[in-house]
């Protein structure tokens, strides 16, 4: 993104390091303080556009301090996640793309909250600190009720279809909240996800063309249009058709990305 990076040049210096390291620890003071004091700590840190409104401005920050669960023996492990997915993000982006994924999505609650009068939840936006960190990561594995290990990937797939399944089901309120929550990782990631799926299905109508154009008598199915390699000469081989030359030119894995591009009679880098 030329934009963030442009961003970054002039305001990086403001950036928060080690953001969801505060962000943790304020979810466990509250959790805490919870249990020692009668007093009802979290709904004094909603986000309740008509306590907002009667001056208790404190609330459209303190509302990603609510604790994700009251239980004693997940609010540890749901923690330490958070703690794991955010500080990976911010040694694979950096300390500012990082605070600007996450405020995005704070930004956003709060804007949706005080204009359509709904009480914000940082839920959503957590989910989104998943996603990202699957998106980058889908093959991590994690261990369910620390016992069963799954990859990321499909933790990732099932809660977005218990995501898709409350915009689906839900009423105008759940609605809004669920586009507010997510936004970050749609302005982020939509277009790759799109472009990836485009090209993806694009790909597998080339394959399935030529596959149809092959006869009995070819020797091979797969042939890399710089080397001349083929399934046979390397069974553990991969090919792939680039989607930026013109027809179909297969190519190994070492030469797909380092090829001049067909483009008719001529050539480009």
């Amino acid at each position: 993104m030329k934009f963030l990076d442009r961003l970054q040049r002039k305001f990086g210096r403001v950036a928060i390091p080690n953001l969801m390291l505060y962000i943790v620890f304020a979810n466990a003071a509250v959790f805490i303080l919870d249990r020692l004091d009668p007093t009802p700590l979290t709904y004094l840190l909603m986000l309740i556009p008509e306590r907002v409104f009667a001056g208790e401005i404190w609330r459209v920050f303190t509302f990603i301090m609510i604790p994700p669960t009251s239980s004693l023996i997940f609010i540890i492990f749901v923690l330490y996640f958070y703690y794991l997915i955010g500080n990976t993000l911010e040694h694979a982006w950096g300390s500012f793309k990082f605070n600007v994924y996450y405020f995005t999505g704070v930004i956003m609650l709060i804007a949706t909250s005080l204009i359509f009068g709904i009480t914000a939840s940082s839920t959503y936006l957590n989910m989104t600190l998943f996603f990202a960190f699957a998106r980058l990561h889908p093959e991590f594995q994690v261990r369910v009720y620390f016992i069963l290990p799954v990859k990321i990937k499909y933790l990732a797939y099932f809660s977005a279809g218990l995501l898709a399944f409350q915009f689906i089901m839900g009423g105008p309120a759940t609605k809004i909240s669920v586009l507010a929550g997510v936004s970050n990782f749609l302005l982020f990631f939509g277009k790759d996800i799109i472009t990836n799926r485009k090209t993806h299905v694009k790909n597998q109508v080339r394959k399935q063309q030529y596959e149809r154009g092959i006869t009995p008598k070819s020797k091979h199915a797969h042939k890399c249009t710089v080397c001349g390699i083929t399934e046979h000469d390397d069974p553990t081989m991969e090919f792939r058709y680039c989607s930026k030359c013109e027809g179909y030119h297969e190519y190994c894995m070492k030469h797909l990305t380092e090829h001049e591009h067909i483009q008719g009679n001529n050539t480009t880098q």
